[in-house]
């Protein structure tokens, strides 16, 4: 594992994780530092949104404000990540950065890799939705219940002057 280097985890500018991560990886390949610097990440997680009615699988920053890099630590290289545009610095207790334990960046990096299994909602309990299909298409109902297991959401419709609890699918709803 030494020969490999360690991860460390680096403080960017906020919503430049990318920026930062392109520059680091150009300042690595001009300064001919690979045998230094192995790999830059911008840790991500995958996500189910519903948008329009349909499900969007997107990638999420995991961590807003920090990229990882995996890296042999010394002064070199310490230097050259430290002056990266966009890069704020290394997370460290001290003046010396510390590295992230090896089950931490094995497990974020693990994450990166999974399929979303739980679907993100754009709405919330109490929050007034549309019917977007089916037979109560264009009503407007608020939300009672949300079961994230099931894919459903339980509404309040007025149907013949009193409201009654119709279960829908995620994808029949939209927010309003």
């Amino acid at each position: 594992m030494a020969d490999e280097g360690h991860w460390y985890l680096l403080y960017t500018s906020s919503g430049h994780e990318d920026q930062a991560q392109r520059n680091l990886e150009q300042r690595i390949k001009y300064m001919d530092a690979g045998d230094k610097i192995f790999k830059v990440v911008v840790p991500r997680v995958k996500e189910i949104e519903i948008r329009s009615g349909r499900r969007h699988t997107v990638n999420k920053k995991a961590f807003p404000g920090y990229i990882m890099v995996r890296m042999k630590l010394d002064e070199q290289s310490w230097d050259m990540v430290r002056n990266t545009p966009s890069v704020a610095g290394f997370v460290s207790s001290g003046v010396k950065p510390v590295p992230l334990a090896w089950e931490e960046a094995t497990t974020i990096l693990r994450r990166m890799e999974e399929t979303p299994s739980e679907v993100k909602v754009s709405f919330e309990k109490g929050e007034n939705i549309r019917v977007t299909n089916g037979p109560f298409i264009d009503f407007i109902g608020k939300v009672e219940e949300i079961n994230l297991d099931k894919g459903k959401v339980t509404v309040l419709l007025s149907l013949f002057g009193r409201e009654t609890p119709v279960e829908l699918d995620f994808l029949s709803v939209e927010k309003i």
